[in-house]
């Protein structure tokens, strides 16, 4: 079972995104991080930092990929 409020960004490798590292409560919160930093910040980056996937953690402490880089 998924639990609500742990949600996490990480690079195209898996690991948390270097930049975007933060916990966030929803999904939605997650990708609405990564878009504005992509369309701004992120810019500047190489396409390997805007390559973002969004993981939540399980019930038994283990990280999930929910969404992946589009």
């Amino acid at each position: 079972m998924l639990m609500r409020g742990e949600y996490r960004l990480v690079d195209l490798y898996g690991s948390p995104h270097r930049v975007l590292d933060a916990p966030y409560e929803t999904i939605e919160a997650a990708m609405c991080a990564a878009k504005d930093w992509c369309q701004g910040q992120g810019l500047n980056s190489p396409l390997s930092d805007r390559e973002i996937s969004v993981e939540v953690l399980t019930d038994s402490g283990d990280w999930r990929t929910v969404r992946y880089p589009s």
